[in-house]
């Protein structure tokens, strides 16, 4: 087979590359185009949600029509998957660095529209004060073990492993402040 490039006139994108297989004339987009149903299994088999599956195979698709290569095609379908595959990589290599698994989709009644009350902002500033003057009242090992806890979420095997200690001692440690986090807390209201 061999590939063609020509350029094509479209009314909404203007002059854009278009590239042909063969003497057919017959666009690479157009001859994968019965391909389009493996390639959205492909991807519903592989990409949780459901809701991606077109606008991956949309991608294919604007990757072959902007291939760049004048060298033949010789299996359709593993230049198609291949492309696919790509794509997928790109997806994640994406996801990883806006890191989407963190993001926490809005929701209207938690997210609720409403009037920024001064005094809601000063006691909502007090308490994290607050927070922070407790925090810092911790013997620094025992606020270190905390935060290493519960608020970067590592497990007391994660935290044992990296200090060096029992994981018996970082739930001690744990014990200890949050007891003395409740009685700083009690002794404010």
């Amino acid at each position: 087979m061999q590939l063609v490039t020509t350029c094509v006139w479209g009314a909404v994108e203007g002059w854009r590359h278009v590239a042909y297989v063969g003497v057919s004339r017959k666009p690479v987009a157009d001859q994968a185009g019965p391909l389009r149903q493996s390639l959205a299994r492909y991807f519903r088999n592989r990409v949780p949600d459901p809701s991606e599956v077109d606008d991956l195979v949309q991608e294919v698709f604007t990757r072959i029509v902007a291939r760049d290569s004048e060298e033949p095609i010789g299996h359709l379908g593993g230049f198609v998957f291949g492309i696919a595959a790509h794509v997928l990589a790109d997806r994640a290599r994406r996801r990883f660095a806006r890191r989407a698994e963190a993001h926490i989709e809005f929701d209207p009644d938690h997210h609720a529209d409403e009037d920024v009350d001064p005094h809601r902002i000063l006691a909502g500033k007090e308490e994290l004060r607050g927070a922070i003057e407790a925090l810092l009242s911790l013997p620094p090992r025992t606020r270190q073990i905390f935060v290493l806890h519960r608020l970067e979420g590592r497990t007391s095997r994660q935290v044992a492993q990296q200090l060096g200690i029992s994981v018996s001692a970082v739930e001690k440690y744990m014990v200890r402040a949050v007891q003395h986090l409740s009685l700083v807390r009690k002794g404010r209201n």
